[in-house]
């Protein structure tokens, strides 16, 4: 009886132990409570097995270092680890992520991004590193610092390890594969790319409709053949982030190439990404008897051709 006692006893005991046991092992298992979930997570060249499974457990990827190296040897024998950009998009267990980080399952989703027509190199730059996790705001606006303009406004998939440069060559391409549309306009219009580019990126700015950008296009390239300076309140937000509402007249004298109210002819650069329809009309301009525009509060244009009368639209619409 008492031997019955404790063979029953050790049974139990036993079970309680194997029961544990697995408990503890689930636990282990189980993505730890801060794990970094829509992040990506680098393997680089050269890692060993060790050194990963110690660098998961500090960022709470996984719990236990010596599991997931023994998973990740049942998983990739002699294979070994996988280098790239794994996506975490949720908790995943440590079974899950040697099994991926063994077979280069990256699990990398692509992400739709829009930059509308307009935008500058620091606010695309911004965009960008808000989206994409490698991306650095200042990196970016340098790496693109010679390709303002050319950055064709549109709506992107890049997965989400996209570097700055991947993002800007996709974008330089797309300009010329979508200005080729306008070849024979632009072959025709005796005016370099450069300036047809500089002078798109302003009517950009300048103007809304098709219709409207055409005519401010017109204006403006006659400002430019007369010799008289641009005068466009666009340029601004270039030299100090400001829109016709917020300039001063001490905003008017800050001695910048970008000034186009000190300096004549187009800025040494373009100043936005124009669209094409602003290409477009940059290209095909309505001549006509105005030298002078302003947009209203409600976003109508309103031409003057002389100075006194343009004072009048000032005083009228923008009261």
């Amino acid at each position: 009886m008492i031997f019955f006692t404790k063979w029953k006893l050790t049974i139990i005991l036993s079970g309680i132990f194997i029961v544990s046991f697995f408990i503890f092992i689930i636990l282990l298992l189980k993505a730890p409570i801060g794990f970094p979930i829509n992040t990506i997570y680098t393997v680089k060249q050269g890692d060993n097995l060790n050194s990963l499974a110690v660098d998961l457990a500090d960022k709470n990827i996984i719990k236990s270092p010596f599991i997931f190296k023994v998973f990740s040897v049942l998983f990739g024998g002699s294979k070994g680890i996988m280098a790239g950009d794994y996506a975490l998009y949720n908790r995943q267990n440590t079974i899950t992520l040697a099994s991926r980080i063994s077979n280069a399952e990256f699990g990398l989703k692509p992400i739709k991004v829009t930059f509308r027509e307009g935008l500058n190199i620091f606010e695309i730059s911004k965009i960008a590193s808000i989206k994409f996790k490698k991306i650095n705001q200042d990196n970016f606006s340098e790496i693109a610092s010679t390709s303002e303009g050319y950055l064709f406004p549109d709506t992107y998939l890049f997965l989400p390890n996209a570097l700055a440069i991947d993002i800007i060559r996709e974008m330089k391409t797309n300009f010329k594969n979508r200005i080729k549309t306008l070849e024979s306009e632009i072959s025709n219009f005796d005016k370099s790319l450069s300036d047809i580019i500089k002078m798109a990126s302003i009517v950009e700015e300048e103007a809304r409709t098709f219709e409207s950008k055409q005519i401010v296009a017109g204006i403006l390239w006659k400002r430019l053949e007369i010799g008289m300076p641009l005068q466009v309140d666009a340029s601004f937000k270039y030299i100090n982030g400001k829109g016709t509402k917020d300039l001063t007249l001490d905003d008017l004298k800050i001695d910048s190439p970008y000034n186009t109210y000190l300096y004549k002819g187009l800025p040494p650069t373009p100043i936005a990404n124009p669209g094409l329809v602003s290409i477009k009309a940059t290209v095909t301009p309505v001549k006509t008897d105005y030298l002078y525009f302003l947009t209203d509060k409600k976003g109508e244009m309103h031409y003057a051709k002389t100075y006194a009368k343009h004072l009048q639209n000032k005083e009228i619409y923008l009261r």
